[in-house]
């Protein structure tokens, strides 16, 4: 790990205030849950919370199954990076970061279409975002179901909304 150099006092309400510097590098937004965890050195570490990681094992077998439905890339998101993919090598697309453009479509908290270019992840090219659903539960936007590739129908629209539905269903339970 990494030392940044910042050193933050603890007011009387137990709360510390991270530099903005390192909430815009790691996309720490206002409201987003943090795990506390401590070390054995007695280090206090904050870590980004994803609900969506916690059912990452049945992300993997929903898009798996989804993709063979489909025959296109499918794949699952949290609000930061991709945590599950069907159809292409998973070394490929999980724990890549998504893209500025996969960030807009979430909080705009509407089905995204095709026509226009949306990528994936930042800085590649290789796999282009067909159709868009967006996870939400409570209100809260979680994640994004995604089926990658050229021209999408209405299988692939259905697939997405329901993935995205069960999810936030099963995530308010």
């Amino acid at each position: 790990m990494k030392a940044t150099g910042i050193v933050r006092r603890i007011d009387d309400l137990g709360r510390v205030v991270i530099p903005k510097e390192i909430r815009r590098t790691m996309r720490i937004r206002e409201g987003d849950p943090l795990e506390i965890y401590t070390d054995r050195e007695g280090g206090v570490i904050f870590r980004k919370y994803s609900q969506l990681g916690d059912v990452t094992d049945f992300a993997v077998q929903l898009c798996e199954v989804m993709s063979k439905v489909s025959g296109m890339i499918s794949v699952i998101t949290d609000r930061d990076s991709c945590i599950a993919a069907g159809g292409v090598p998973r070394r490929e697309v999980v724990d890549k970061r998504v893209s500025a453009q996969v960030e807009e479509i979430m909080e705009s908290r509407q089905t995204f279409r095709g026509g226009q270019t949306v990528h994936l992840c930042d800085g590649s090219e290789k796999y282009q975002v067909a159709v868009a659903v967006p996870v939400l539960s409570e209100g809260d936007v979680l994640g994004c179901v995604l089926f990658l590739g050229e021209g999408s129908g209405e299988v692939e629209l259905k697939l997405a909304q329901m993935a995205a539905g069960f999810l936030g269903r099963h995530m308010e339970s």
